[in-house]
């Protein structure tokens, strides 16, 4: 069988890392079962190509180190090999095994026996596994190995006087990326510094949720409690020629509108009058007056802001006011037909004396009411 060598690259370096190439060996044994007559054929791709090898094929019955020499790593210069059926200078292949000096001192040893190709087998510890191996030096020799096992089997049957024939061929074409030591530290640097700035993202971004989630909660009980005290500031509903509101002239300071009789008016402490949906707003954002800028909730006697959770307390009446309660005006005899209403609340109205005074300057109406406190759910006359 005639064999044509294939010259072919084994390393190429690369910028950041290098590829290691190397090819698989597809070893083919053949030999004679003395005890059945009959021929046993064993073909595997199990072999390794040595780096420094060239990636062709040879053939040639196995000769194994002679025992007597107890050299079974073929280590010395000048070691002997048993070859049974070997005739004068026909090829043949030497079976080593791994350890005991260097690749390169092995192949040396067979080559200068003429050995055509040199094969070793792997450590048992390795078990079916093949290493690579660097042999620069050896010139043409073909160098593969063989995992622990393949290599047993092998020897124990030419220690046994039989012979074997073994061919190796090309088999597959591998290539294996390597990064580079420093290639290794920078990606390392770049994932440790890509993972603290995210830890550092996530936790200032849960602080601020945090925060604002409890800004949130804060700002939503304070304006709740502050539409609960709101709340208590006397409505009334305008009418038609009812004392003290001209329905022409007076009008709202909030959006500059004239009051309309059916109109909903919220009456503050300092006895400016709104439209109740125009000023609850401004109370909640400003908690003053618009006109006169008293402070309301002062006013209505709590003082500083309103705690989460704190209870509004009912009113109580103080001295010189009177409660507000179930407000409402006379009408006209023609206007009894309409429905007039009365709005309860729970807070004090401060007292004038005899009634509500007109603000000199201002655009404001007044409610006169009796100076006497009027019976509970009675009409204030």
């Amino acid at each position: 069988m005639a064999w044509r060598r294939r010259p072919l690259a084994l390393c190429s370096p690369g910028a950041r890392g290098r590829a290691l190439e190397w090819f698989s060996a597809v070893v083919s044994t053949e030999y004679v079962d003395p005890q059945t007559n009959r021929t046993v054929r064993s073909v595997s791709e199990s072999g390794r190509f040595g780096d420094s090898s060239p990636k062709e094929g040879a053939h040639g019955l196995v000769g194994v180190p002679r025992a007597e020499d107890r050299d079974p790593e073929g280590c010395e210069p000048y070691t002997r090999f048993l070859v049974p059926g070997v005739q004068g200078a026909a090829p043949w292949v030497a079976l080593v095994a791994r350890g005991g000096c260097t690749f390169k001192d092995k192949v040396l040893a067979a080559a200068r026996r003429n050995a055509s190709a040199v094969v070793l087998y792997n450590e048992e510890h390795y078990g079916n596994f093949t290493s690579p191996m660097s042999h620069a030096g050896t010139g043409d020799t073909v160098v593969i190995m063989v995992s622990y096992p393949k290599g047993r089997e092998i020897l124990e049957l030419v220690q046994k006087d039989i012979p074997v024939k073994m061919t190796i061929g090309v088999g597959t074409r591998h290539v294996q990326e390597f990064l580079s030591g420093q290639s290794v530290v920078f990606v390392a640097i770049a994932f440790i510094t890509m993972m603290i700035i995210s830890l550092a993202w996530l936790i200032f971004y849960y602080i601020q949720r945090f925060l604002y989630t409890g800004s949130q909660f804060g700002s939503q009980s304070h304006r709740k409690e502050t539409k609960k005290v709101i709340g208590q500031l006397p409505l009334h509903t305008v009418k038609h020629g009812e004392k003290g509101i001209d329905v022409d002239a007076e009008n709202c300071a909030v959006c500059i509108e004239n009051f309309k009789v059916k109109d909903v008016i919220r009456i503050l402490p300092c006895k400016h009058i709104f439209h109740r949906i125009c000023i609850d707003p401004w109370l909640l954002d400003h908690r003053t007056c618009p006109m006169c800028k008293l402070d309301v909730i002062k006013a209505l006697g709590y003082w500083g802001e309103l705690e989460d959770g704190q209870e509004v307390p009912g009113p109580e009446p103080a001295p010189g006011g009177v409660l507000a309660a179930d407000l409402s005006l006379s009408l006209p005899d023609g206007d009894r037909s309409d429905n007039s209403v009365s709005s309860s609340t729970s807070d004090i109205v401060p007292q004038c004396d005899g009634s509500f005074k007109e603000d000199t300057g201002e655009n404001t109406a007044l409610l006169e009411t009796g100076r006497s406190e009027p019976q509970h759910g009675g009409p204030v006359s």
